[in-house]
């Protein structure tokens, strides 16, 4: 009971009659660039995560090292 190829293309010449094709257009190129921008965010956050790891595994071996250091003291 899904659409088929003849009800989608029924539905895009409805849309396609109302919204005339240049305002489509405008969307089209609207939802890109929100895409691109999603797709930027997330990955700024992914690299922001990596380096928050990589800090914090920096840190923990600096203690290791301190402590040992202390430790032959």
């Amino acid at each position: 009971m899904g659409l088929g190829v003849s009800e989608l293309l029924l539905i895009l010449a409805i849309v396609v009659m109302i919204f005339g094709t240049k305002k489509l257009k405008n969307v089209g190129g609207d939802l890109g660039g929100a895409i691109r921008s999603f797709k930027q965010s997330m990955s700024e956050a992914d690299q922001d995560e990596a380096a928050l790891a990589n800090r914090s595994q920096t840190a923990a071996t600096e203690t290791r090292v301190a402590d040992s250091v202390e430790s032959k003291s």
